[in-house]
């Protein structure tokens, strides 16, 4: 049977051979064999669980616990314990298909509201009827005023007012915000939207601009999301080759 020491392991996966004994230290990789003068010895399943591991913590996309549930299946991983790895794998594939549905859902109803006249059941509201209106507290109506998701609106009587198109703009970043796309995405949306309507939501999320300084997962969230899908498809097959390689040994 083929063996193989930490440098060999880092070299056929891409990792620093540090970060192979961190794997092990943390129980992402179970604990190989030593020699008798304390250097490991690595099997072809020590050398596709790192793989493994590599796949699995890939993925950008982390909200709402997408990457709890990838360092649960590289703990099962470890474990050998492949039956629980494949349906927790599945898992985490109907997890995933749940963000790109409610990502996709939050893009339909920015376009909905978008084609519908602006609000007419009132004319204004100060900041705090905003804010129950929109189910929000005042302070993150106040973040987004200072990030400049909305522009300073109007005065009266000294306190700020919202008008029906202020609230229309303001139910579409809530709406993204709760989709978990981020303030630059939004930010980017808000900017083409006050030059022009005829605006491609999806493309205008999801495509960063150069110039950005920052660029994270959520500037591109529906791209992340389904790169996170396709590489829990390919661990689905990774999972079967480790089971094969246990079998034949």
């Amino acid at each position: 049977m083929k063996t193989y020491r930490t440098g060999e392991i880092a070299s056929l996966t891409g990792l620093h051979p540090n970060t192979i004994r961190f794997y092990e230290d943390i129980g992402f990789i179970a604990k190989p064999a030593r020699l008798p003068n304390g250097y490991r010895v690595f099997t072809r399943l020590d050398l596709e669980q790192v793989r493994f591991c590599r796949l699995a913590l890939r993925a950008e996309a982390l909200q709402n616990g997408l990457r709890d549930t990838a360092v649960a299946i590289i703990r099962l991983s470890a474990a050998s314990d492949f039956s629980r790895t494949r349906q927790r794998t599945r898992e985490y594939i109907a997890q995933i298909d749940r963000e790109i549905a409610f990502a996709e859902g939050a893009i339909q109803s920015v376009e909905t509201t978008l084609a519908r006249r602006a609000i007419a059941e009132r004319s204004a509201r100060k900041r705090r009827e905003a804010a129950e209106a929109l189910g929000i507290t005042v302070e993150t109506l106040r973040n987004w005023e200072r990030n400049g998701l909305i522009s300073d609106g109007q005065l009266h009587n000294g306190c700020r007012i919202y008008t029906a198109e202020d609230m229309k703009r303001l139910l579409i970043i809530r709406t993204l915000r709760c989709a978990n796309y981020s303030i630059s995405a939004i930010l980017r949306l808000m900017s083409r939207l006050s030059e022009s309507r005829d605006v491609n939501v999806l493309m205008t999320l999801d495509t960063p601009e150069e110039t950005d300084e920052i660029v994270s997962a959520c500037d591109h969230l529906l791209s992340s999301l389904h790169s996170a899908r396709d590489d829990a498809k390919t661990m689905l097959e990774r999972i079967r080759l480790m089971e094969k390689i246990k079998t034949l040994h």
